[in-house]
């Protein structure tokens, strides 16, 4: 089956250069993709974008290419609830590799066990309105407390606007939660505003919750794209991300959140 890409979204970069210091042993990309490739692995009827394919051999690739040890490579939405995806990435790895998926209430314990045993850890649970269809609150929990069983953890991503409206929702879950994206927060607004010192007070009370300091290609609003060699392109989102990081320095998490289709 062939797959029109949606206009305006960009193919993965093919040239990174490598990093100028030698990183960490042991070091971790936490938040990355495969997409497709949909000749394989169809992307989901209902999705709301077409990506380019993107594979696991290049995923691994850049893990190599850029000196990581280990990848978690994350169900995009645009695969909807079908896992194949994100299962074969893992179990392709040669057990460098662990997978954050996207099921419904209908997954059955076999089908979880299967997961688990293929090196899932975590599902996640997205509110990006623009990106998925809603899912009701009641079902999302009763997923957490069937995977709070097998010691995964609860993956959200969400607009900082919907925070308040999350909250409860969020401080309920019975897991380690961890944020996609510092919480997108509007960073044309203060780091001492409202919006973002709710985020802040979201994780000073629940010692649970982590944050993935990522994404500042979609958080920036001055930078340029970050390609062919560019720079210090997203300078507005370095207090937001440097705040997070000197405040919660042992539940941060970075990650490349390759393939990046829409930078």
């Amino acid at each position: 089956m062939e797959f029109q890409k949606t206009p305006g979204w960009l193919d993965w970069y093919s040239g990174p250069s490598k990093p100028t210091f030698k990183l960490p042993a042991g070091a971790v990309d936490a938040h990355c993709h495969v997409f497709g490739p949909g000749a394989e692995f169809p992307y989901a009827p209902e999705r709301k974008y077409t990506p380019c394919d993107a594979s696991k051999q290049q995923l691994f690739a850049l893990r190599d290419h850029l000196g990581f040890s280990r990848n978690i490579v994350v169900g995009a939405s645009c695969h909807g609830s079908d896992n194949r995806a994100t299962v074969d990435a893992l179990l392709h790895s040669n057990g460098k590799a662990r997978g954050v998926a996207t099921v419904k209430r209908s997954v059955t314990d076999e089908e979880l066990q299967a997961m688990h045993e293929a090196g899932v850890r975590g599902v996640r649970f997205n509110f990006v309105k623009r990106l998925v269809d809603f899912t009701p609150k009641d079902e999302l929990m009763e997923i957490a407390g069937r995977i709070a069983k097998l010691g995964w953890h609860v993956v959200i991503y969400f607009e900082a606007v919907d925070l308040p409206e999350l909250w409860d929702f969020f401080t309920g879950l019975p897991t380690v939660v961890v944020v996609d994206h510092m919480g997108t927060p509007d960073v044309k607004l203060p780091v001492e505003g409202p919006q973002f010192q709710l985020f802040l007070k979201f994780m000073r009370e629940h010692s649970n919750v982590w944050c993935k300091v990522t994404c500042p290609e979609r958080l920036s609003v001055t930078g340029a794209p970050a390609l062919n060699g560019e720079q210090n392109a997203y300078q507005d989102v370095v207090p937001f991300a440097k705040t997070i990081v000197d405040e919660f320095p042992d539940r941060v998490l970075w990650g490349t959140d390759w393939p990046h289709p829409n930078l």
